[in-house]
């Protein structure tokens, strides 16, 4: 027996969007990359405000499907995760670090405080685990900050997404992805690509396991990144220096009312290649003090 459709108007919303869904041919018309340029965001800032300003300064209507990716450290200003280096207090630990690595003792401090695990580093970088993503320094920056000035990375960037996309809906009318990025590198690849920290609104990996490839066999440990993908898009129109674009809109993939995590977008790090051939060894395991 079919399961009965009740027709509350968050069920005619879904059950219409599920429809779309299914009988929509993935990047069937190509994807499309806009950047869209703020004003300088401060501390404090309501990044939906100012978003819906840009978008409106550029004459950038969205529609239906959009996903409005996000700088992390946008989301990271405006939420006062700015931290001036001169307030901190580098351990001896951190000097010594500091002076190995080349990088200031009170930045280190500050990577040390918000990693989880350090495996080690490069000139100007530490290897670190924060949240379950491998990344440079903790996420931490210091580009595009004022001087003797560091960006930690936004807290709780899934909710952040979540808090945005109701906001941008609510205002536009339309259904929209949200996704907050940075950026990071790819063993033995020179540059940076886009990361995904926290997304809503779109499928972030889809599994092609059990699916079959062009001559039949099946795939048994392929997932596709789509989230992580669509970072890489958009952190090439929003550049790394003085472009000013914090925000890109894209258009084209196929949003899904399918409700997924960002810890989807992990992978244990038993199953992890990298991890899982180097075994990096634990240089220190911190403990977060802000």
């Amino acid at each position: 027996m079919a399961q009965a459709f009740i027709a509350t108007p968050d069920a005619i919303e879904r059950r219409l969007w599920l429809t779309e869904f299914e009988s929509a041919k993935p990047f069937k018309d190509g994807i499309q990359v806009f950047p869209i340029r703020t004003k300088l965001i401060a501390k404090g800032d309501d990044l939906v405000a100012l978003i819906i300003q840009a978008l409106e300064d550029a004459k950038f209507e969205l529609r239906d499907g959009d996903i409005l990716v996000i700088a992390s450290k946008a989301v990271s200003v405006s939420q006062g995760r700015l931290v001036s280096l001169d307030s901190v207090k580098p351990s001896k630990r951190s000097r010594i670090l500091a002076k190995r690595y080349g990088l200031e003792p009170e930045f280190v401090e500050l990577t040390l405080r918000e990693s989880d695990e350090i495996y080690g580093g490069v000139y100007r970088a530490l290897y670190t685990l924060k949240d379950n993503i491998l990344t440079a320094n903790a996420g931490i920056d210091h580009k595009n900050v004022p001087a003797r000035s560091a960006v930690l990375w936004p807290k709780n960037p899934e909710r952040a997404a979540a808090e945005i996309q109701r906001g941008i809906s609510a205002i536009v009318g339309k259904r929209v992805g949200v996704s907050i990025i940075d950026s990071r590198i790819a063993p033995l690849r020179a540059g940076t690509i886009g990361v995904t920290l926290g997304a809503v609104g779109f499928e972030l990996v889809k599994d092609c396991r059990g699916k079959t490839d062009l001559y039949g066999k099946p795939l048994l440990i392929t997932k596709l990144a789509v989230a992580d993908d669509i970072a890489c898009a958009a952190h090439l129109v929003m550049g790394e220096v003085a472009e000013r674009t914090p925000v890109a809109v894209v258009r084209g993939v196929p949003l899904t009312p399918k409700a997924q995590r960002a810890k989807t977008m992990i992978m244990p790090p038993e199953l992890c290649l990298f991890m899982g051939v180097f075994k990096p060894r634990t240089l220190l395991r911190a403990k977060r003090k802000t």
